[in-house]
């Protein structure tokens, strides 16, 4: 009885076990390390804005202070953004005529605000309030990098789930003087009290709720 297949059958099926072993790997590898990449989590990109605005000009520039711009950060879950009057405060007298600004002459003669897209769009089953950190002693460079040296604002950190349980389980390390809460540049000296002192002093204690499910998802 002749042959089914041919000699060469065996390294073609072989070949083809090798290929197979190859593609489950990858897409393993794959399945690993692309919900770890920067492009997955978008860390270090810029988000366009209607508005090119630079914090680096503003904060390190002009020495203007977080809550210039983000009025409810220390009393409100949301920061807040800022409303066309607010920049008017300055650019009713100063680059008046700049082409760049013409979005903010327009919201202001319109009476409409401006749609400014979000850096951290956090999912809505995610609850994070502003002014809890802050009282607790976390200062904005914790979660939102040194916005002082960006002339276009960035994402920082991911702020996925692993972020927020490494702080919650550990906060000591990121608290901070309440003094130095908008500080970009801050950072811990030998006069600066210890993490556990800090943790004492606001009232946070490490693990327990802090690391509850429902304390983020409500």
């Amino acid at each position: 009885m002749a042959a089914l297949f041919r000699p060469q059958a065996n390294l073609v099926a072989k070949l083809g076990l090798i290929g197979l072993g190859v593609a489950v790997l990858a897409g393993i590898g794959w399945w690993w390390t692309y919900p770890r990449t920067n492009y997955r989590r978008q860390e270090n990109w810029y988000v366009q804005q209607p508005v090119p605005f630079s914090h680096e000009h503003h904060v390190s520039g002009l020495g203007i202070d977080c809550r210039f711009c983000h009025t409810s950060v220390t009393t409100s879950s949301n920061a807040g953004m800022p409303p066309t009057y607010t920049c008017m405060t300055c650019h009713s007298q100063i680059w008046t005529n700049a082409q760049i600004l013409e979005p903010i002459r327009e919201s202001l003669a319109r009476d409409e605000p401006i749609h400014w897209n979000r850096v951290y769009d956090l999912p809505d089953y995610v609850f994070f309030n502003h002014s809890i950190h802050i009282t607790k002693g976390v200062g904005c460079a914790s979660c939102h990098g040194e916005v002082n040296r960006m002339p276009l604002t960035f994402k920082a950190v991911s702020l996925e789930m692993t972020f927020c349980i490494d702080c919650h389980a550990n906060p000591g390390p990121r608290l901070r003087p309440r003094s130095e809460i908008f500080n970009m540049q801050w950072a811990r000296t030998d006069a600066t009290p210890s993490p556990a002192a800090l943790m004492a002093e606001y009232d946070v204690r490490a693990g327990g709720r802090l690391l509850d499910c429902s304390t983020c998802h409500r």
